[in-house]
């Protein structure tokens, strides 16, 4: 489809400037398809070409329609309605479309990115606390946006930037060494740590020397004191070891695990480098960048007694990351609660004079609450993606238990399926939108799911199991509309790639994915594929083919497990 849309757009072109020289618009960009197949199977509406032309969208369409007219190959019809110029193709054309999709190595990816490298910086969580459903968003859309980026050439290099460093470790480590012991963090793992330090919060209440343990406490490890750091790098391995296992259930695989720690002797090159540059001010004893003049809040890079702060770290981590890796961009995939954040040191990097700062760019996503309020560890309010996980993955079981009692190996289908649908959940709305945490829809199997997309995967790769012969030609078959529609559906997926890479817009792709289903579905309910003979067999099962592997690249990309069985 992508390249009678060029013939379209370039004819069109060709017309609209020989009337108007100066009209530079991209008319490929213009060009639609209609939802409704009676009007068309391309539609360009004209309206963009009122204000060059001064002329009326329904005028412009009609003299456009007399232009052009017989010029196009493949197009059997041009109609016009109102301001829209619409298209309506051979059904041979079709043919020749699924010809090529099948003849294209790899279809739907490209090579924008090739020689550049993207760094992209998700998930993050804090060591010595457990991953809950809020950590949900950054790991699955970062994930995601590393897929993608992957299957359009570029390097990638995932980065998960532990907070593994802070005040919080001088209250873990007093927690450990007054209630705690090496044997019962060995044992317990990370509940252990969750405990002591829900325990040291109430304790500290009560007893306010408990922060100044902490506070000094902090200070022998900052200054590296090898019993202190030892205890830290144990609870270090010990989260790890747990996110490791909610990783390796949702895919997600890292490149680098450097985190807020790592760059504690980076920093002073910073500071140095802000103040050899005259940006650095001292403010009411705390040393700032001023950023009055874009209107955003003083960027606060020490506190008055010294210590460094987030902005102090990311802007040393960017400066490293820039120098090791030479990004073409580096992605930031966190809450749009820290937009101002990033916006601040972002501009930091500029006023430096780093000509590479446009290429930082913070991928914000939509708040989740739980029935309407804001997630909170210290409230309870949180729910575990372990417990979320254990839900979905044995509600899947049970359905499969029910649909097919032969099936092998029934728990790890259900573990792709259960996970699957919290993924695609997480996925399938815009990711800046705010989502109220239900879990009823999560764990949904109905409707546009993610386990509808396994199914109907799992549907097509039942037929062309159940098919048998030689394969063949399909020469001179003129599909019928369900099939035109399919072709046109599975014909999409470069652009939605294109679409989802440029917005970093999962959701493009999870819509897409609803969307192919709906077509392969009608057409796999009104035609009997396996009872059809010649050209007719052929082409249906090359479709089916063509729409499993489109599918399947589709549930890669979005995290998702591809299921050939359910």
């Amino acid at each position: 489809m992508i390249k009678i849309k060029q013939q379209i757009a370039a004819v069109v072109g060709d017309y609209i400037k020989g009337l108007q020289a100066e009209f530079n618009e991209d008319i490929s960009a213009l060009l639609e398809y209609p939802s409704d197949s009676s009007l068309g199977d391309i539609a360009l509406p004209c309206f963009r070409f009122s204000r060059a032309l001064r002329q009326a969208p329904p005028k412009i369409a009609a003299d456009i329609k007399a232009a052009i007219d017989g010029k196009l190959d493949g197009v059997k019809e041009i109609a016009v309605a109102g301001g829209y110029l619409n298209f309506f193709l051979n059904e041979s054309y079709f043919n020749e479309v699924l010809k090529g999709i099948a003849a294209t190595e790899n279809f739907g990816s490209s090579k924008v990115g090739e020689g550049k490298v993207v760094c992209i910086d998700f998930s993050s969580p804090n060591i010595a606390k457990r991953f809950h459903v809020g950590h949900l968003g950054t790991t699955a859309i970062g994930g995601c946006l590393k897929n993608l980026h992957e299957f359009c050439g570029y390097e990638t290099v995932g980065i998960n930037y532990l907070g593994d460093w802070g005040t919080q470790f001088g209250k873990l480590i007093v927690a450990y060494k007054k209630w705690s012991s090496e044997e019962r963090i060995n044992e317990r793992g990370i509940e252990e740590l969750v405990d002591i330090y829900v325990r040291f919060s109430a304790e500290s209440e009560k007893d306010d020397n408990l922060n100044d343990e902490a506070r000094a406490a902090f200070a022998k490890l900052e200054s590296m004191d090898e019993e202190y750091l030892a205890i830290w790098q144990k609870f270090k391995e010990i989260s790890l070891r747990e996110y490791m296992k909610t990783y390796e259930l949702l895919g997600v695989k890292f490149d680098s695990f450097n985190g807020e720690s790592f760059y504690n002797d980076k920093m002073q090159r910073v500071i140095d480098e802000l103040r050899a540059k005259g940006l650095l001010i001292v403010d009411d004893g705390a040393s700032i960048v001023d950023l009055s003049e874009y209107k955003m809040p003083p960027a606060i890079i020490l506190k008055k007694d010294g210590a460094t702060l987030y902005a102090t770290r990311d802007i040393a981590a960017a400066i490293w990351r820039k120098e090791n890796y030479n990004f073409h961009k580096c992605l930031y995939v966190t809450s749009a609660g820290q937009s101002l954040h990033f916006a601040q040191y972002f501009k930091v990097v500029e006023l430096m004079g780093y000509a590479w700062a446009g290429d930082l760019v913070h991928i914000p996503y939509g708040t989740m609450s739980v029935g309407g309020e804001k997630l909170a560890s210290r409230t309870g309010n949180v729910i575990l993606l372990d417990d979320l996980f254990g839900e979905a993955i044995a509600k899947a079981e049970k359905i499969i238990e029910e649909k097919n009692t032969e099936l092998k190996d029934k728990r790890k289908t259900a573990e792709a399926v259960g996970v699957g649908a919290i993924v695609f959940n997480a996925l399938s709305n815009s990711r800046i939108k705010d989502t109220n945490f239900v879990w009823e829809d999560a764990l949904s199997f109905d409707g546009n799911t993610g386990p509808y997309v396994q199914y109907t995967y799992a549907r097509t790769s039942s037929v062309l199991r159940k098919a048998v012969g030689e394969r063949k030609g399909f020469d001179g078959y003129e599909p019928l509309k369900e099939e035109v529609a399919l072709v046109k559906a599975v014909s999409e997926f470069p652009t939605k790639v294109l679409a989802a890479l440029k917005d970093y817009e999962p959701s493009v792709i999870a819509r897409y994915a609803l969307d192919l289903c709906a077509a392969f579905n009608l057409f796999y309910h009104n035609i009997n594929i396996l009872k059809s003979e010649g050209a007719a067999l052929e082409f249906r099962l090359c479709l089916t083919a063509q729409t499993r592997e489109v599918l399947g690249k589709a549930l890669d990309l979005l995290g998702m497990k591809r299921t050939e069985e359910i």
